[in-house]
């Protein structure tokens, strides 16, 4: 796949006048005085593949109410009762366009699941505006739980209980994505977790976290008024918070080329400098742009962060360093 597929949620030609706008924000959406919503980005859903880049997979309903449902993939490789670490995959999209069950995402999660051997939970949260933050924070929550209640080996779904290693699991997302996956995992460090499930990691890829000054998207979507030091924001303001992150590692992914390079290497810092005792590694990949790795994901480079994920996971110490 080589470009996001554009979704319009109405015919263009019933909203020509500017003069009609209430939002614009590109490259997301336009929203207009009449309530319309034209989404600019996303990619039309897809039925779960019986396999797919050598994965299968299926949709659960994690929470009936509100509706919140993921995609779960497992290795075709994998043999009966065998226990794999449960990657928990966030999509990105600036927090009000695409899911978990798109064309633009189910590839890449299935290649997940097969090239790290890893059991797979793509969380679809529900979109701003029509459900504004925190809606995606608490869906994200609630699928965190909902693999959590198969700790014991007697949750609602057999794959999770047959094939989760509850004491491997990771929280992984890309740019708006990450951002709700590093609020999760301060979120299990504040709020904890059942006994017997760890938070090994952390993978943040070309993040979305904000700065010093105020961001557009952010405070159209979201239905607090929390200002610039909103921890869910921008962690990196929040050092006694972070210290509380729940897990041992953090990988961090930037990009040469990408707008949001430098809040990658912001949080990187604020981290390393706060008194959270882990482990932190960030790896640019040069002369590439955001998400350069879902629009390619055929290409060199995206094969070496495909990689350097899968050793993240397998290795007890960050050892990225010259995979990129």
């Amino acid at each position: 796949m080589s470009s996001l597929v554009q979704m319009v949620s109405s015919p263009p030609e019933m909203n020509s006048k500017t003069s009609d706008i209430a939002h614009h924000l590109p490259p997301f959406l336009t929203v207009y005085k009449n309530g319309t919503i034209n989404r600019h980005l996303g990619s039309p859903f897809m039925p779960a593949p019986e396999n797919l880049n050598g994965a299968r997979s299926k949709d659960a309903v994690v929470s009936s109410d509100p509706k919140v449902t993921a995609r779960i993939f497992l290795p075709e490789s994998l043999t009966p009762g065998e226990k794999l670490p449960v990657l928990v995959y966030i999509h990105g999209g600036g927090f009000c366009v695409e899911s978990a069950l798109s064309y633009f995402y189910t590839p890449y999660t299935s290649s997940i699941a097969s090239k790290c051997n890893a059991l797979v939970v793509s969380v679809d949260y529900r979109l701003a505006p029509e459900h504004p933050i925190p809606a995606c924070y608490d869906d994200s929550w609630e699928a965190l739980k909902w693999i959590v209640s198969h700790a014991s080996g007697s949750g609602p779904d057999p794959w999770v209980n047959e094939h989760a290693d509850f004491g491997r699991v990771f929280l992984a997302g890309d740019s708006a994505g990450a951002n709700i996956s590093q609020t999760m995992a301060t979120w299990a460090g504040v709020k904890g977790l059942e006994s017997g499930v760890k938070i090994s990691g952390l993978i943040l890829v070309h993040p979305f976290f904000g700065n010093d000054k105020p961001d557009k998207i952010w405070n159209y979507c979201c239905s607090d008024e929390t200002g610039l030091d909103d921890p869910r924001l921008n962690p990196a303001a929040n050092p006694g918070l972070l210290a509380k992150l729940g897990c041992a590692k953090v990988l961090i992914s930037t990009a040469e080329n990408d707008l949001l390079r430098q809040r990658g290497w912001s949080y990187y810092e604020a981290l390393k400098e706060s008194e959270w005792k882990g482990e932190v590694e960030i790896v640019e990949t040069k002369g590439m742009g955001h998400v350069f790795h879902l629009f390619d994901p055929n290409c060199e480079k995206a094969g070496s962060l495909m990689k350097m994920i899968a050793t993240f996971i397998k290795d007890d110490k960050v050892k990225v360093h010259s995979l990129l």
